[in-house]
């Protein structure tokens, strides 16, 4: 880590790469970005080439030629390949000297060799670049590619294959011979896994065991996973019941819905006031917040 800059030890978020492919576009170096992002220059490197994505520009044109040898605008060759006795393709507009000719030398640049490693912030306009391999820098791209590698990181099981195949040897004929994951895991505490992981390896088929050699699991069905409602769970921050305790409220109204059966979408609103000991109940259409905020404007009319 560098000595001047803090870090604060957080991985980079879309914000922040987004600032990035910004600065890079306005010519910005690794280290004034750093200073910003509170980061080591060495991270916003790494950043940029694990996460830049490339892409070929080579139209046959002068600028993005299917050659890329730096000799091809002078170069005089003819016939390299020896396949045509007669061939009159010169040597700037061949794509197959690139394999066949010794001279052959690759046009780089070094602006992709060295800082900044992509083409963001270059005068030259992309048409206009004779290399025909380009880098540029996405901040949704690599945001994308950062959260692919974090899950796949995350995937599969903690145990190398020999490992695995000696607990595979303990484990396959105890089920063949009758018994459950449960008498393995308390008979054998040397394979040092429990119920459930059993049940997990050999429903993902780890182990030479399958779903058809346990006794019961085979009667039952699959079980309904139900889909909360909220997906946005920082609706939850500060309004779960361990905050609502630390209020040390003596007064407080209780509201809540009572839903109806399935093929209805008709909901019961109540209130439930703790002092006067009082609970009402508004009958709404469906559950919503403008049928919520109905009941309000309608009690506000009324009272």
């Amino acid at each position: 880590m560098s000595k001047y800059i803090p870090g604060n030890q957080k991985h980079l978020t879309l914000k922040d790469r987004v600032f990035i492919e910004n600065s890079l576009n306005q010519n910005h170096t690794f280290k004034d970005i750093a200073k910003y992002l509170c980061k080591d220059p060495t991270t916003i490197s790494k950043e940029v080439k694990a996460r830049r994505s490339s892409d070929w520009y080579h139209k046959g044109t002068i600028y993005n030629a299917k050659n890329f040898c730096i000799h091809r605008f002078g170069c005089q060759k003819l016939n390299i390949c020896r396949k045509i006795l007669v061939c009159g393709v010169k040597y700037v507009s061949c794509p197959t000297c690139n394999q066949t000719c010794r001279d052959f030398v690759k046009e780089c640049c070094s602006r992709l060799d060295k800082a900044p490693y992509v083409c963001n912030g270059c005068d030259k306009k992309i048409s206009h670049c004779t290399i025909a391999h380009k880098y540029t820098y996405n901040a949704r791209f690599a945001d994308c590619k950062y959260h692919e590698l974090l899950t796949n990181s995350r995937n599969g099981i903690c145990m190398t294959k020999h490992e695995l195949h000696q607990k595979d040897m303990i484990v396959t004929p105890l089920i063949e011979q009758g018994q459950s994951p449960y008498q393995i895991s308390v008979n054998h505490p040397e394979l040092d896994m429990s119920v459930r992981t059993i049940y997990a390896y050999i429903d993902k088929g780890l182990f030479s065991a399958r779903n058809v050699d346990l006794k019961r699991k085979p009667k039952f069905k699959p079980r309904k996973c139900h889909k909360t409602q909220i997906t946005d769970r920082s609706v939850f921050v500060n309004r779960t019941y361990l905050d609502f305790q630390s209020l040390d409220l003596e007064y407080f109204a209780e509201m809540d819905t009572v839903h109806s059966s399935r093929e209805s979408k008709k909901t019961l609103l109540t209130f439930y006031f703790t002092k006067e000991k009082l609970f009402l109940a508004f009958l709404m259409n469906r559950c919503t917040k403008g049928a919520v905020r109905l009941v309000f404007y309608q009690l506000e009319k009324q009272l």
